[in-house]
């Protein structure tokens, strides 16, 4: 069995900075790719930032320049540095990770955590 857990979010003014990170524990083989979803109220949800096991990285154009993901020192986590927030960032984020496992790859989803970047 896997879980993923995330920490940080919250409420935040327009410029201000958070920062995300989550942990993937249980029996694990390796993870092919993790990272970060988002979905505001009355939308679709929508990636926001991942990163490969071989670091390669990808960014929703929203967030390019003002997002980093990160791997954390701690094995099979990452974070996301999240610096210079706009009220549209505001959404529910969600941790996502593909996880290979015995006895398949599977698509794993923490919790949620939410951000609020008031103006």
């Amino acid at each position: 069995q896997v879980h993923l857990v995330e920490s940080g979010g919250g409420l935040v003014q327009a410029g201000g900075s958070l920062r995300l990170s989550c942990a993937a524990s249980g029996s694990i083989l390796s993870i092919n790719v993790m990272g970060w979803y988002r979905q505001a109220p009355g939308k679709q949800r929508e990636l926001v930032a991942v990163i490969t096991s071989g670091d390669t990285t990808t960014y929703a154009d929203s967030v390019k320049g003002r997002f980093t993901i990160s791997r954390g020192n701690v094995e099979n986590t990452v974070s996301l540095q999240m610096n210079n927030l706009k009220p549209e960032d505001t959404a529910v984020y969600y941790c996502n990770a593909i996880i290979n496992v015995r006895p398949g790859r599977y698509n794993y989803w923490a919790q949620g955590t939410q951000v609020t970047v008031s103006s």
